[in-house]
């Protein structure tokens, strides 16, 4: 039995996320019909992260077990062929059985990007999320170092998810700034459900003075979801990289 590795990039839009559902049209459903008319066979294709609907992505890593003959390096382009344009296959590679593209991940890379200016695109609607009110980007900034590190970021999860543990560690956060457009880019272990949303909504929160930038170690002590700010809608995110 082969296991191939796959890197993706897509545009969620169209998708109830990655994971398979019994109704709806997903990523990973998409996928494997897609590989199975390839090689005819039943096979399961895992992904790196359970990205949300309207998610996108640029480095999604997923992986398959099969025994096809295929050279490990033609399912791009075969597989290509089957998908629709809004997924691509950017790299196929054989690695050792072992391999899992989720439980193997080390960490991840995110960004966020937000449209700052009074009218909304319609254009990039798809791809940014519109804040009308003009956002103190120096403030953010300054309250992305509070986020760095190990911490418990139960503030920062949508209620109701279970996990194990609510601790995480944060590598890199930090704000770029071009004209009218304000990426976010977060690093870090792994991310609660929503995480990555919540923590551009506190950031919002930051950028329009709602709070100060010191407030954020106060959230995050309290562990308390409502003294964070909203869920940003997924439309901003991309997932850029994940790390082995």
């Amino acid at each position: 039995m082969r296991n191939i590795k796959l890197t993706l990039e897509y545009d969620g839009t169209n998708y109830l996320g990655w994971q398979k559902q019994k109704v709806g049209k997903t990523l990973q459903g998409t996928l494997e019909e897609s590989i199975k008319l390839l090689t005819k066979e039943e096979i399961e294709v895992i992904g790196s992260s359970r990205t949300d609907a309207g998610v996108h992505a640029k480095g999604f890593v997923a992986n398959f077990k099969t025994n096809s003959k295929i050279p490990a390096e033609k399912y791009r382009e075969a597989i290509n062929h089957k998908l629709p344009d809004d997924i691509i296959i950017l790299k196929s590679e054989e690695v050792e059985e072992d391999f899992h593209a989720r439980y193997n991940a080390k960490g991840k890379t995110y960004s966020y990007s937000i449209l700052n200016r009074d009218t909304p695109s319609a254009i990039y609607r798809n791809y940014l999320y519109h804040v009308k009110r003009k956002l103190d980007v120096g403030y953010m900034k300054e309250a992305c170092q509070y986020f760095i590190g190990t911490h418990d970021f139960s503030a920062f999860k949508t209620s109701g998810s279970s996990v194990k543990t609510t601790v995480r560690t944060i590598t890199e956060l930090y704000v770029e700034e071009n004209g009218d457009i304000i990426k976010i880019y977060v690093t870090g272990d792994g991310f609660l459900y929503n995480m990555v949303r919540i923590i551009v909504g506190t950031l919002i929160m930051v950028g329009s003075n709602k709070i100060k930038p010191l407030e954020i170690k106060n959230i995050i002590d309290s562990k308390e979801r409502d003294k964070a700010g909203i869920c940003v809608p997924a439309s901003g995110l991309v997932l850029e990289k994940v790390y082995y």
